[in-house]
């Protein structure tokens, strides 16, 4: 039997060597993975998220500083992500964000259900606002209110 644990450090250890390869065999084929920037159902989905952040920031990496080791469902764990801004990036509208040479910080935490040594569910939470205010992007509205 697969511990759950070592498949989420597994995922942990692929994300910080950007092996989509290895990433994806911590996933069940037919895996959610829900997180801000939306839904993603199987390898193929799952393999896209992954690709646009190791485009955007080749230089990514996670350090996990908290695992909730007193539970397996879900294994819970805090993450803080560094990189450097030196690819396109997507952003939600579609556009990609020309590389800006920025550093980010991104503090975040996910939830893992593993089954039969394989995640079946994973869920990323993290502030997409802080993500954006350090690539140097603002709030604006299309139709402001006026008072």
């Amino acid at each position: 039997m697969v511990d759950g644990w070592e498949v989420k450090r597994g995922l942990a250890d692929a994300i910080n060597d950007h092996d989509v390869h290895r990433l994806l065999d911590s996933f069940a084929e037919d895996a959610v993975f829900v997180s801000p920037v939306g839904l993603a159902e199987g390898h193929e989905q799952i393999a896209w998220v992954f690709e646009q952040f190791f485009k955007g920031f080749p230089d990514l990496h996670m350090t996990v500083w908290y695992e909730a080791t007193g539970t397996d469902s879900p294994m819970m764990v805090e993450w803080t992500a560094t990189g450097t801004h030196t690819g396109p990036f997507l952003l939600p509208d579609g556009r990609e964000l020309e590389a800006s040479g920025r550093r980010i910080t991104l503090r975040g935490t996910c939830a893992s259900f593993v089954e039969n040594g394989k995640i079946v569910t994973h869920r990323e939470y993290f502030d997409q606002l802080e993500l954006y205010t350090q690539l140097g992007l603002h709030l604006s509205m299309d139709d402001p209110v006026h008072v």
